[in-house]
């Protein structure tokens, strides 16, 4: 009878697995699930074809775009820390307009949804980029990128809530593309920041960029990075990412995209319920460039163990009842 009893749990778990619909929507952006890659951290997707399988992902946000080539931050750009990693790449890239010719026409042949990542030193950049964005085919949408702390005037777009409406409003009134406004963590209150983003005409809101960090070499008295500072990411900013997603999901009435040291199933769920909508991986496609695919795997399972058949029924439903705020 225990052995009848065991085989009828299983039978009814991988058939509430079967159920699952993985299918998520942010705005106007509808993505098969809610499992997408970095920008920064995936290259331009030609450089993981060998090892990703493109179909199974909700969607890649490729390497940003900046209006004219970038050379970035002088060496080191890179180094490890505890639980994580600095970068300071300075968004080393060759434009938009090599983008368009290069990257694009390999990009809008891949079976998923593709968020082009975009950044402008002033308003008008980012307003130029998108319009020039808006007439090629294969975009899904677009992420502007508000927050990147290694580029002089880069984080200053998403520090104040006037500066942050108005950017997403200028793009928003020449680009009819979804729109998602990456924030930066390095603020008194994400809340305020990620609410003039939804005013301003953003679809979702993706939380968080990276930590400003640095790392020192007390032997030579230098810092280790050429650009003195850097972005932290990885597993040690998880805990703090996590905690910005859920203060703004229960008070920002846009979907919100998590991000910050997510690796895992488990990440993802906490994430989820914590009130992401969605999903983006990032450092670990640097150690473990196959655990998006792992994890789209899992997610069913997962979400069948909470009796769910949606994504959707999970998303936000973080019980605090009982526990100190």
């Amino acid at each position: 009878m225990q052995n009848e009893n065991l085989h009828f749990a299983i039978c009814n778990l991988q058939f509430a697995i079967s159920l699952v619909d993985l299918s998520v929507t942010l705005g106007r952006l509808r993505l098969s699930n809610p499992i997408l890659v970095a920008s920064g951290t995936f290259g331009y997707a030609r450089e993981m074809a060998g090892v990703v399988d493109f179909a199974r992902l909700g969607g890649i946000i490729p390497k940003t775009v900046t209006p004219l080539p970038r050379a970035g931050n002088p060496p080191p750009r890179t180094v490890e820390t505890p639980s994580g990693m600095l970068n300071a790449i300075g968004l080393d890239n060759d434009g938009i307009e090599h983008f368009i010719q290069h990257h694009l026409p390999y990009l809008r042949t891949l079976p998923t949804a593709i968020v082009a990542n975009i950044a402008g030193k002033n308003e008008a950049e980012f307003a130029d980029m998108a319009k020039r964005l808006e007439g090629e085919p294969g975009l899904s949408g677009l992420e502007l990128n508000l927050s990147c702390p290694n580029v002089a005037g880069g984080v200053d777009f998403a520090v104040d809530p006037e500066v942050t409406r108005r950017v997403v409003h200028r793009v928003r009134e020449v680009c009819s593309l979804p729109l998602l406004a990456k924030l930066t963590p390095n603020v008194t209150d994400i809340v305020a920041i990620a609410q003039a983003a939804a005013e301003g005409g953003a679809d979702a809101v993706t939380l968080v960029n990276t930590f400003i960090g640095m790392a020192v070499d007390w032997r030579r008295r230098r810092p280790v990075l050429g650009n003195v500072t850097g972005g932290l990411s990885g597993p040690a900013i998880k805990p703090l990412a996590l905690r910005m997603v859920w203060q703004v999901a229960r008070q920002v009435r846009v979907p919100v995209v998590g991000i910050g040291g997510i690796a895992t199933i488990d990440d993802v769920m906490e994430f989820l319920l914590a009130g992401a909508s969605a999903v983006q991986l990032g450092t670990v496609n640097f150690y473990d460039p196959t655990a998006s695919m792992r994890i789209v795997d899992q997610l069913p399972a997962a979400l069948a163990q909470l009796g769910a058949a949606t994504v959707a029924a999970v998303v936000g439903t973080l019980s605090a009842a009982g526990h100190s705020l």
